[in-house]
């Protein structure tokens, strides 16, 4: 068995893979003040309440988009399941041809995001990932990373409209059975899925134009993809699972384990 974690900036996704399989996957809340030790503590309380036992798992490997967790987790990794996991780091092989500007600019995930993309579904292909920021991943016909686009992120667009105003509740991110909304609640819900379903048609459209291949397919993950895939008929297929699968494909080609 191996551990994938996904380290972002709201949550942290960790998925138990055995072999190809994955055995188990759930995600946490990602707190730069916890220690390793609450980290460690929370993870054996979560594998325990599965059935997983933590001396079958003899590897790992973490994307982080944060920074401050990084030597926290590692450490986690090494004292309560006793291994050195894998970072994405510059220098781990990945296979990805990066036609951008600085390839070390490119976040982890999107690195991941992309790997999973290419043997998973192939190319050309643009990948949608509904995360703290929204981010579009284009890939060429070549297979080759050329770019792409990062928007705001749909909670991250909520927050800031229910903190800068006096009288706006929090609401649930969620369809409203109507664009003509009749209540506070429902208007924000519309002005959020509609108008965010809006953004990503757009964006598609403009990328699959400059792109001149009609081959290309989109997938979307991520937290609210499925929430926004219904809403529009240009995201081809939902893989939520799509950046710890990239997690795994790493894992085995940067080990000796299969």
């Amino acid at each position: 068995m191996i551990i994938c974690l996904d380290v972002g900036n709201t949550n942290i996704k960790y998925a138990i893979f055995d072999g190809e399989e994955p055995a188990l996957s759930f995600r946490v809340a990602t707190d730069v003040k916890k220690t390793s030790d609450e980290y460690g503590a929370q993870l054996l309380t979560i594998l325990s309440n599965n059935g997983i036992d933590v001396a079958l798992i003899k590897g790992g490997i973490i994307s982080s988009v944060v920074p401050q967790l990084d030597y926290t987790l590692e450490r986690m990794c090494s004292t309560y399941l006793h291994i050195k996991p894998l970072s994405l780091v510059p220098g781990l092989k990945t296979g990805l041809n990066m036609k951008v500007d600085n390839a070390r600019e490119v976040g982890a995930d999107r690195v991941v995001n992309n790997v999973a993309g290419l043997k998973k579904y192939g190319a050309p292909l643009i990948i949608i990932d509904f995360g703290t920021a929204t981010t579009f991943n284009i890939l060429d016909g070549k297979g080759e990373f050329i770019g792409g686009v990062i928007a705001p992120g749909i909670k991250g667009s909520l927050d800031s409209l229910v903190n800068g105003t006096a009288k706006l509740p929090r609401v649930e991110i969620e369809r409203p059975s109507s664009i003509i909304a009749k209540n506070t609640v429902t208007n924000m819900q519309a002005g959020i899925v509609f108008g965010f379903a809006g953004l990503v048609g757009y964006i598609v459209k403009k990328i699959k134009k400059e792109l001149k291949d009609p081959a290309v397919k989109t997938v979307a993950t991520g937290g609210f993809s499925e929430v926004i895939a219904k809403e529009i008929d240009c995201i081809d297929c939902v893989d939520k699972f799509l950046t710890l699968d990239g997690l795994k494909y790493l894992y085995y080609m940067n080990s000796q384990d299969k």
